[in-house]
Parts: C-alpha cells; structure tokens; sequence
C-alpha cells in the first residue's frame, strides 16, 4: 500500500472516531498534553506562531492558550472529522486556527516561520515519522523549540495496550519500528540539539475490558485498522482480547516517549 492510500485510510478512519475520541480519549491523554505544552510555555520562544501537526480534536489548544495567551495557535490535520471538533474548539480562541492538510510533510509557508511545533499522539501514525519530524524541525526559527510525545515501541509490560498488540499481533504482523531509531538523528540533522528524551508515564483507567476495546477499535488508535479489516476480523479481536483481559477496572500507567529539542541557530 502507497503512502497515500495509508493516508486516505488514515484519514478515513479518523473522521469516523473523532467524536467518540474527544469523548474517550482526550480526557486520559490530557496529562501528557500538559506535558507537551509545558516544554514550551516554561522558557523563552522566539517571535511566530505555535504549530500543532496531527492536532486531532485539538486538545492542546487550550493549555496553549493559556500559557502563551498573546501567540497564534495553529492546528493542521488530515481528517475533516477531527477539523471539524477542532475548528469549534478553537472558536473560543480568536487568535487560533485550523486547517486540515498533510501533517507528514508540511507545506512551505511554514518553512523557519514558527517559535513552537507541539505534536502528541499523532506521529507515530504517519507513513515516515522520521522524515515528518524532520519536516516540523524545518519549521523553527532560530530559538524555537519542538516537543512531541508518541507512543514508543514499549509502553508497558502488562495492560490493555500491551494485551491488546499480542492478540493484534496474532493477526497481523507487526511493522516496522525502526524509525524510532531515527528520529534524534533526523532532528540533529535538521540543525537542532535535543535537549530532552524521556519516557513520561501517567494513570489511566477503564471502567472494563470490553469498553477499552470498543473505544480503541470504534474511537482511537485501532480504528483505521478495523475500518480496513471489516465488522468480522474486528469481533474475532474482541473475543480474544476479552478471553485474556481481568474483569472489571483496568488501570494502567503507559509510558509515551517525548523529545525536546531546540533550534539554536
């Protein structure tokens, strides 16, 4: 499959899960949202605005706002589902903006324009995330900071997320991991010194197994896949993953990968 079929796919998948991902989703991700938001609202940043790629529903938005009041807030993603949300959310924000478009290789109008690229959750689901971050680096001026959180190859030992990627995993081959290897590479590259690499972790909960998974099929991370697969491979998944889950609450405490990293020149 070509890059742009994974894109239409992708895209596809997101307009149908954007309302029940700003439901589910953005209030549990919202501790590493703050922690993305704080790495560029603690310190100095050059002139320009504060670019948001893959911004989905736009959670960022607000805790942007609120620590950089007097900056343009831009948001940028492929799915219109999800621009849509967070086109409404940013009507509170008269000095914010949305767009939707290609996160993965951004245009050159933002080529050395913007103080802050902030991105969570999103790049871990473009084609090259390797190549896109370097792109978001393109995007700094001199001074600018970049902080972006993803989920990384491990993020626990035990929980749904790694419970559910073994049953996944039976079915469907896992890819290819490597560009996580390559990403200080491709920021340093661009000219930038990573200042921070870390492994934030926070709690999360659900109230069973069987809700985690209609969320993360119907609503999050799984839904392209199950939009590519259909109804029947997507209740085979079910079946198996609920066969291996504990009853009742599930909390886990996932760790994401976030790196920092500063235009000096």
């Amino acid at each position: 499959m070509g890059d742009e079929d994974r894109l239409a796919r992708l895209a596809r998948g997101w307009d149908e899960a954007a309302a029940g991902y700003e439901a589910y989703y953005v209030p549990r991700f919202a501790p590493w949202v703050a922690d993305a938001v704080a790495a560029v609202t603690a310190g100095p940043l050059p002139d320009g605005p504060v670019l948001v790629p893959c911004c989905g529903t736009f959670p960022e938005l607000p805790v942007l706002a609120a620590g950089l009041p007097d900056r343009v807030v831009a948001g940028l993603d492929l799915s219109a589902g999800m621009v849509r949300l967070a086109a409404a959310r940013a009507s509170a924000c008269p000095r914010a903006t949305v767009e939707q478009g290609d996160a993965s290789t951004l245009s050159e109008r933002w080529t050395g324009r913007c103080a802050a690229v902030v991105s969570v959750f999103g790049l871990q689901q473009l084609p090259a995330p390797d190549a896109a971050i370097g792109s978001w680096a393109a995007a700094l001026r001199p001074g600018g900071v970049l902080s972006v959180l993803f989920w990384p190859r491990y993020t626990e030992a035990d929980g749904p997320f790694a419970r559910l990627g073994e049953v996944v995993h039976g079915h469907v081959p896992a890819g290819d991991d490597g560009w996580q290897d390559r990403l200080v590479p491709a920021l340093t590259a661009a000219g930038l010194v990573v200042e921070r690499d870390e492994r934030p972790a926070h709690p999360m909960s659900h109230p069973d197994a069987a809700t985690f998974f209609d969320a993360h099929t119907r609503a999050g991370p799984g839904r392209p896949l199950a939009t590519a697969r259909g109804a029947a491979f997507v209740d085979r998944l079910r079946a198996e993953f609920l066969a291996a889950s504990p009853p009742g609450v599930w909390s886990h405490r996932p760790n994401a990968r976030h790196l920092v990293a500063r235009r000096w020149d």
